[in-house]
């Protein structure tokens, strides 16, 4: 496999799913300003819509959407891993939570890296991202991980969107759960050795 990416971005969930699973990859960095490839190639030639990750399969075939690649590569993995297996309702509770980053959090940070969005709106997002923020704490003093007691996609994609925070002046020190949520994924080995990977850490 071959995981397209930019450094910090949503596909480093992908990356460190494919780490916590230890299947081998290949990576391949993207300018998602230009579009542009480090070998000078066009990534619209694999994602026509220019957006991140995309995953090249064995197959060579690509599938894109960091929430769908995530749940492949734990499925690849087999076993379980970081999901539960279809039709098992712990797996939902995953996806509950997958689909509730992508579509309420991940978005809201598109408008705030947005240098062309009005101010005004950037803070009307800013205070509903963190209300989203409020309402993972609250999950999060209840439990160690997000879904079902176990570490998860969810998870490894909730932190990577947390990182983001501090980057667009919302503040997370006051979500004490949430702060030690984020502590627990950065001290994994396939945690740390993704941050590295991509000159994070």
């Amino acid at each position: 496999m071959k995981l397209y990416w930019t450094p910090g971005s949503c596909s480093l969930a992908v990356h460190i799913a494919l780490r916590e699973t230890g299947q081998p990859f290949a990576m391949a960095r993207v300018d998602i300003m230009t579009k542009q490839l480090e070998d000078g190639g066009d990534y619209r030639a694999v994602n026509p819509r220019g957006a991140l990750p995309a995953l090249e399969l064995d197959n060579g075939k690509v599938l894109t959407e960091g929430a769908v690649l995530m749940q492949y590569v734990a499925d690849k993995a087999g076993g379980g891993a970081l999901i539960p297996q279809a039709l098992d309702l712990p797996r939902y509770r995953v996806l509950e939570w997958l689909n509730h980053l992508a579509t309420e959090l991940h978005k809201g940070f598109s408008v705030l890296f947005n240098p062309g969005a009005p101010d005004a709106f950037k803070q009307a997002v800013s205070a509903k991202l963190t209300g989203h923020f409020s309402d993972m704490n609250e999950a999060l003093t209840a439990s160690e991980w997000l879904a079902n007691d176990a570490y998860s996609v969810a998870d490894i994609y909730a932190f990577v969107i947390c990182n983001w925070a501090g980057m667009v002046g919302i503040d997370l020190t006051g979500f004490a759960a949430l702060e030690a949520f984020r502590a627990r994924v950065a001290a994994r080995p396939a945690v740390q050795a993704a941050l590295k990977a991509e000159g994070l850490a």
